[in-house]
């Protein structure tokens, strides 16, 4: 006889929220779920707009019955923006993780369609495999400290006068 394998059923009480961010000079789009299988829901807000992101974040926990304290997870690729929203992000208690843009795998085989929303909802699928434990599907930046920024004269940490401004 052949040992059976149980699935352990996750309760919408532990369940998480996974929130991929397409950021883009003058809108993010934003990808939630729950799992895979899952079908993204998908939103667009003005960049920078934080606020209006929780109000996301608060409907996405109502539109998959989540508890208002589930834990939402999220990524965004490293790029122009930095990492201002990454600090922003883990102050409002999203867990956020940075990925190198050139690590998220492509299929090279067929021609592949290209749009803020497939890469949104691909990126989105990537998160849920991380955090279920394959690690090694993308890789994480390490992400400097405010220390190690002040004292960088490169445009790219510049993220701090705008993270003032927003915050």
């Amino acid at each position: 006889m052949r040992p059976m394998t149980t699935r352990q059923s996750t309760t919408t009480t532990s369940a998480a929220l996974y929130l991929s961010f397409e950021l883009g000079e003058r809108d993010w789009k934003l990808a939630f779920t729950i799992g895979l299988g899952q079908r993204p829901r998908h939103r667009t807000i003005r960049a920078g707009q934080l606020g209006v992101l929780d109000q996301e974040i608060t409907r996405a926990r109502r539109r998959f019955a989540l508890a208002p304290e589930a834990l939402v997870r999220s990524c965004y690729e490293a790029g122009r923006d930095g990492f201002w929203l990454h600090r922003a992000l883990l102050a409002r208690g999203i867990a956020n993780v940075v990925v190198d843009a050139s690590s998220i795998e492509v299929t090279r085989r067929a021609r592949r369609a290209k749009s803020d929303r497939l890469d949104n909802a691909k990126l989105n699928e990537m998160l849920v495999r991380y955090h279920a434990g394959e690690q090694r599907v993308w890789h994480v930046v390490r992400v400097p400290s405010e220390a190690e920024c002040a004292v960088c004269n490169d445009a790219s940490c510049a993220y701090i006068e705008k993270l003032n401004r927003i915050l």
